[in-house]
Order: structure tokens, then sequence, then C-alpha cells
């Protein structure tokens, strides 16, 4: 006979692995599906806020990477200025990252089934059935959270937003370096560079305009001329805010990237991820529960929590990408605005407060 499980997750990224672990940790039968094998590669910068960590009652050190204090930025590699970071930033492996919180949501009950691609689901009178290359699977809930190239948002008939490029290159050196932003390379965008503990992990992507024709070539030529050399560039697109959009439909949601939270400005997706997957848990364990309307206000909570910040965090990319020097110059440049972003990815401070008067700042006329 079928196992019945409370809640299927697809995706074991940050997003599936924070529901599979408060999920759990409740009480529920969990089951993740991820279709590689874990660990598995994720190009991704690995910055991460140590705010998440009011979310769990475990410690990360294990899943870090290292931790920065100090961060560079440069104008066309040029005009540098380094500033501190108030609240040190962690630095992750996604392979170690994810594994890690996998790891703590099986240690609460959860199961993982890796290696195993989606292939479909149907709603069934009060159940999904989840179809996989080789069995079908039942939970009376699901939640989708597969990224940004998933297809769950579209089997659940929930608005999907557009993907944007982005290409990521991982370096091996020996060199002690800062994190890193520079500007003015890439119209629209820009190139960041986060270290860990054995080598530099280097991103790049534009956030507002049509799409260049070829990112890898600007990523090649910043790597070359800051001294890192080259190796295997991988493509892994953003799925940015883009407005708020429903989350929920009949016992399923989204999470993470696949309800498009990356934050349109810093293109920061681990901590927006994290949340969602900790709301999706407690949403369904509601649901499971008998409250009604629990994931509507999934929905409504993701709104508040993230998307409302995001339409500040939206206008301001628009406004700093649109004249990046003077963004440069008046904004980045200052102390304060290390400050200022150190404690909006620490949930210490919201786009909201800041914004007006940061757009003003950056319009030149």
């Amino acid at each position: 006979m079928t196992t019945m499980f409370d809640c299927i997750i697809v995706g074991a990224g940050p997003a599936g692995g924070a529901a599979a672990y408060h999920l759990a940790k409740r009480g529920r039968s969990v089951l993740i599906l991820e279709r590689s094998a874990f660990p598995r590669l994720k190009p991704c910068g690995g910055g991460v806020s140590p705010a998440i960590a009011q979310w769990f009652d475990f410690d990360f050190s294990p899943a870090i990477s290292t931790t920065v204090e100090r961060i560079r930025y440069t104008w066309q590699l040029d005009d540098a200025v380094e500033s501190e970071i108030p609240t040190p930033m962690w630095m992750v492996r996604r392979d170690v990252f994810d594994q890690f919180l996998v790891d703590q949501a099986k240690g609460q009950g959860a199961q993982l089934q890796d290696n195993t691609e989606v292939t479909g689901i149907q709603f069934k009178s009060d159940h999904w059935q989840v179809n996989t290359a080789t069995e079908p699977l039942t939970a009376r809930y699901l939640i989708g959270a597969d990224g940004a190239k998933g297809s769950m948002a579209k089997w659940l008939g929930l608005k999907q937003s557009k993907l944007r490029q982005s290409q990521f290159m991982e370096v091996s050196t020996d060199q002690s370096l800062l994190p890193s932003f520079e500007f003015g390379l890439v119209k629209n965008g820009s190139i960041w560079g986060f270290p860990k503990a054995d080598g530099y992990s280097l991103s790049i992507a534009t956030f507002i305009g049509g799409e260049p024709k070829d990112l890898s070539k600007d990523l090649l030529n910043y790597s070359a001329k800051a001294g890192l050399g080259n190796s295997t560039i991988y493509q892994h697109p953003l799925c940015l805010w883009d407005g708020d959009k429903t989350l929920h439909t009949q016992n399923a949601l989204i999470a993470g990237e696949a309800a498009s939270l990356v934050d349109p400005l810093s293109a920061e997706g681990i901590r927006p991820s994290i949340l969602s997957g900790v709301k999706a848990a407690e949403a369904i364990d509601q649901a499971l529960g008998g409250l009604g309307n629990a994931l509507e206000r999934y929905t409504q909570t993701m709104k508040e929590e993230w998307g409302s910040d995001m339409v500040w965090a939206g206008r301001l990319a628009g406004a700093f990408y649109r004249f990046p020097k003077v963004a440069y110059k008046a904004g980045v440049k200052m102390p304060a605005a290390t400050k200022v972003m150190s404690k909006i990815f620490c949930g210490q401070l919201r786009y909201g407060d800041i914004a007006n008067k940061a757009i003003k700042q950056l319009m030149p006329f």
C-alpha cells in the first residue's frame, strides 16, 4: 500500500530543507524529493546572513565555509573602497549547506529521496499524487521548492516570473580575498565575488532592462583583470521578485526561488528562501490541524514580511542601475551604505525605511 505523507516537498534547497525541518519537528510525515544525487553542485555565490539562525534551534557552524567582516567595491576595476561589515556575513558552499539543512530535517524524521525527478502532479479529491520515473507518491499537501528552473509553479497553475540571466564561476586561489562587488563593467548589473575557505565564487547578473548578449565574456574579462584566472562557467538564472503573486493553491504552496523571492537589488536569495520554507511549514501544519485559510495566510504573510519591502528594493534597483556611476559615488562608496545593507540583510532595517532618501540621492536631476 502506498504511504500517504502529510507533505511532499519537491526540491531540497534552502526552502525545501527549512520546510522539511519545521514540519518534521512538528511531528508531520515529510518526504523531500530531489532530482539530483545529494550532495550536488549548486552554482551560487553563497553569501547568507547569520539572521537565519533565529529560525532554528541548532548550530549552523558545520555548514559555514568562512565568515567575512570586510567588503570591497570597485568601479570598472578602479576607484576601490573597503568597508567594514557591522554584522559579519556567512559564506557557504551550497552542496555542504543544503546537505546540512536536509540532514537536520532527517534527524527530525523527514525522509529524502534524491536522484528522483518529478514528472507530473495530479490532485485526487483530497490529496496530491506526485508522479516520478519509478513510482507515484501521495501526500495531503505539497510544497514546490524546485528553484528558478523547476516546473512546480507552472504545474500548480501559479504565475511564474521571467528568469534573468546569471552566470557563475568557481576559481581556486590561495589569495586571501575580500568579498567584492564590481559596478560599471556590466550594463544594468554587477559582478560579485565571495570567498570560501578553499576558493572564490564569482557571479554576474543584470537586474533591469534587456538581456545582454554575452555575460560570460564580461565575467571572464573581469576574472582575468582581477588576476583570478578562469574556470568552468555555469548558467544559473535568477528568479527576481517582480511583484506580489499568489503562492498557494489547492493543498499546495510554492516557496524559495520557485516563488520568485530573490531580492531585485542585491540578488540575496538564501535568506528569503529559508523564510518562505519556515512560513510554508507553519501554514501546512496549521492546514493539517484544520485551519481552513492557512495556505491563503501564507501568501499574505510572505507579501507582508517580504514582498512589501521588495517593492522598494525594485524601485531602488531601477534608480541604481539607470545611474550606476552616480550611485557608486553617492551611495556605494559611503561607509553608511554598507552599514545600511548589513542591517537590511539581518532584518534590522527595511528598504522602505531608506528608499525615498536613497532614490533622491541617486537621481542626477
